[in-house]
């Protein structure tokens, strides 16, 4: 999915928008044992709760594609016969209405995903019709042209409030308020089928997980039976070892200021041109930075070859994973300095009288501890 259709889907979750009738769930305590379950009727809830479940299950929709929102393929074979795969769709095509198929996947997920505490597994089906566009782009919401059916389902922790003390206005008193259990914003979840090409993609999911430096990849070899990209920390770690390890003594400041430009770069231009589709940088793409910066082939060649054998050949990797496109950061054991990237031609390394150093070209006034100080 790109970001397009996501947020095509995440404009349902309003009650005039959703066609969402009801949430099923369960709750689970600490011993991973079903507590309660539950089959909620929205348009019986209040206006405020019912709108506040489907921002709660809208959560399940935010983030950033290829950091948060992972797109989840399935192989021809899975489709075709597979167990988990065919449970997802016994489950849309009942419209979570079969108990017995709601339970049986209420167990693969308690019996495999390992939560802190206490949480709620939420599911929800809705219809969406997809409104017709033009080939020039005019949305035609009088015209539908398919039916797009889906369920979403949402892992929230639930958490104790604190003892607190508030003031009654009509008692004129202090009372205390008891403790409670809170539902958290989602940790993880998924929207099963995709909606590609605003239609529905029953060989795709899209997976989410609150933080990007956790993917939870028992859960998705639970529900899924495949395999999750790394983490959008761990990619950034294992670029950096790739890149750090095959260029060895050629890997100074200026390379890393070049391949980091040149992400942010693409960054930018994919942004200014709003490309609906996720940006991805190749492996030939940082390979003619690292050739324009002088490094010599016996080092490009070094890190093809550990690129090759840490994501794999064809793999690209979304460039928002890899760099920090709103900083820059230059670290010595005791020292951190953070720069601007459009600023980063600002700093140095030189080796004066056989000494390291990082210099800072100060432009403009220079604070310590929110001092001005004078350098003369």
């Amino acid at each position: 999915m790109n970001e397009k259709e996501v947020a095509e889907i995440r404009r349902r979750f309003r009650p005039e928008k959703s066609n969402i009738t009801h949430v099923r769930g369960c709750y689970v305590n600490e011993k991973r044992e079903i507590v309660s379950a539950f089959d909620q009727s929205v348009s019986l809830m209040p206006q405020e709760e019912a709108e506040k479940m489907l921002a709660l299950l809208k959560r399940n929709l935010s983030g950033t594609l290829g950091r948060n929102l992972v797109d989840i393929s399935f192989a021809t074979k899975q489709v075709l016969d597979g167990e988990e795969h065919g449970l997802l769709m016994a489950l849309r095509d009942s419209r979570l209405g079969d108990p017995g198929l709601v339970e049986a996947f209420y167990q693969r997920i308690i019996q495999t995903v390992r939560m802190e505490g206490q949480y709620l597994i939420l599911l929800a089906y809705d219809t969406y019709d997809v409104p017709y566009r033009s080939r020039d782009g005019e949305r035609q919401d009088d015209a539908s042209s398919e039916v797009y059916s889906y369920i979403l389902c949402s892992l929230c922790p639930v958490k104790p409030t604190k003892p607190a003390l508030y003031y009654d206005v009509p008692e004129n008193a202090f009372r205390s308020a008891r403790a409670d259990w809170l539902v958290a914003p989602p940790e993880l979840g998924f929207l099963f089928p995709a909606f590609d090409d605003r239609s529905a993609n029953i060989y795709n999911a899209l997976y989410y997980t609150r933080d990007a430096a956790e993917n939870h990849p028992e859960f998705v070899d639970a529900v899924f039976r495949t395999q999750v990209s790394p983490p959008a920390q761990a990619q950034k770690e294992a670029f950096q070892a790739v890149l750090g390890g095959a260029l060895e003594s050629e890997c100074n400041y200026e390379v890393v200021q070049a391949v980091h430009d040149r992400l942010c770069g693409m960054m930018e231009e994919h942004k200014a041109n709003k490309e609906p589709e996720p940006l991805t940088v190749s492996k030939r793409t940082v390979k003619n930075v690292l050739e324009a910066c002088g490094v010599s082939g016996e080092r490009v060649a070094a890190f093809e070859e550990k690129y090759d054998a840490e994501f794999g050949a064809d793999t690209a990797l979304p460039p928002r994973n890899i760099v920090d496109a709103r900083q820059m950061e230059v670290r010595t054991p005791d020292v951190t300095i953070r720069v601007n990237p459009e600023r980063s031609d600002l700093i140095e390394t030189r080796v004066i009288n056989g000494a390291k150093y990082i210099l800072i070209r100060a432009e403009g006034g220079v604070e310590v501890d929110g001092i001005d100080i004078h350098i003369s």
